[in-house]
């Protein structure tokens, strides 16, 4: 680390998480300073590194992760440029906060895990950012204290409000109910055995071809049953929500978005538009903590198991949305370092 004690960090990929991320390190979180942005786009960093003092902009991640200033990497570039990075950061041994997905597929996120088992040491933390929520992390609390007894069930709902062109029920699975898949095995401390999708009569403001809504089912391995709705084109904005049915009573977080007010023959509160503005405290909280434990040259949070874990349950919820069939999830056994 710099003998001042900040973290020199690349931010690789500088779209709209990139970029988000480059305005978060810069102004919001303590302790950390953008020493480097990559993208193949040279005038995007180029422009992005001329408002930051000392920052470099290239367009090569390897040559950013050799630039003397550069301590750490944050990867926010798209899924299948992940495993060339991370590898890359491996040789390099630099601590890494890299986006979801690890990468896309089980097959590179196990090559990945391996790669960063050699090592001997974990260098990544998976940006799985809604265990850095507020709202999941006061109901991950409540079970592991057993405040409501042995946890039985999970009710989801994810909702947003429209679709970018181009999404298909593929991206349904691996970029929206990921973060269920997360969030289940994060909150149960239980592995997701296997999958089931139900498709019923989709919304007439579905794209042509997306089947939506759908109904996502997981079984786990300590016998739950885990539900979630999802909604994509439901018009009306961004919600998230969680119930754990418990032996003792419920558990329900995401209704509460701020003020609740009556005026004028209305009332109601807001529904924010969109994931960033959902989890921006939590986004915040997510890299702050990053930051804080590279410095402390320690390793927390979401790890290289669980973006494998994620990517092998997703591979099965796809398989399920096609087939309509209850899918099992593959697992290889956990190494030691993962546990």
């Amino acid at each position: 680390m710099t003998s001042l004690g900040t973290l020199g960090v690349a931010v690789i990929g500088t779209g709209r998480m990139g970029a988000d991320h480059v305005r978060r390190i810069d102004e919001v979180i303590s302790g950390a300073r953008v020493a480097a942005v990559v993208d193949i786009d040279a005038a995007r960093v180029k422009h992005l590194a001329d408002r930051i003092e000392g920052c470099t902009a290239y367009t090569d991640p390897a040559a950013a992760m050799d630039d003397p200033g550069v301590d750490a990497v944050l990867i926010a570039s798209p899924g299948p440029a992940h495993e060339a990075t991370l590898l890359d950061a491996f040789a390099r041994d630099l601590p890494v906060l890299c986006e979801k997905p690890l990468t896309p597929d089980a097959a590179s996120a196990l090559r990945v895990l391996e790669a960063e088992r050699a090592l001997g040491h974990r260098r990544v933390q998976v940006g799985f950012m809604r265990r850095y929520d507020a709202g999941y992390r006061s109901l991950k609390t409540l079970l592991d204290q057993g405040t409501y007894g042995r946890p039985l069930m999970l009710h989801n709902k994810h909702r947003n409000a429209d679709t970018p062109p181009g999404f298909t029920n593929a991206i349904m699975i691996n970029d929206s109910v990921v973060h269920e898949i997360d969030v289940t095995r994060w909150l149960l401390d239980d592995e997701i055995t296997a999958v089931r999708v139900l498709r019923p009569s989709p919304t007439g403001n579905a794209p042509e071809g997306l089947s939506d809504p759908q109904l996502i089912l997981f079984e786990t391995a300590g016998g739950r049953v885990v539900d979630t709705e999802l909604f994509v084109n439901c018009g009306f904005g961004y919600q998230v929500s969680c119930e754990a049915v418990c032996e003792g009573g419920t558990a329900r977080i995401g209704d509460d978005h701020g003020v609740f007010s009556n005026t004028a023959g209305h009332w109601g509160g807001a529904i924010p538009p969109g994931f960033v503005e959902r989890f921006e405290e939590a986004y915040d909280r997510q890299v702050q903590r990053w930051v804080r434990a590279t410095l402390r040259g320690e390793v927390e949070g979401p790890s290289c198991w669980d973006g494998y874990a994620a990517a092998a349950v997703c591979e099965a919820g796809v398989r399920a949305q096609a087939s309509g069939e209850r899918v099992a999830v593959e697992l290889v056994e956990r190494p030691a370092l993962y546990r």
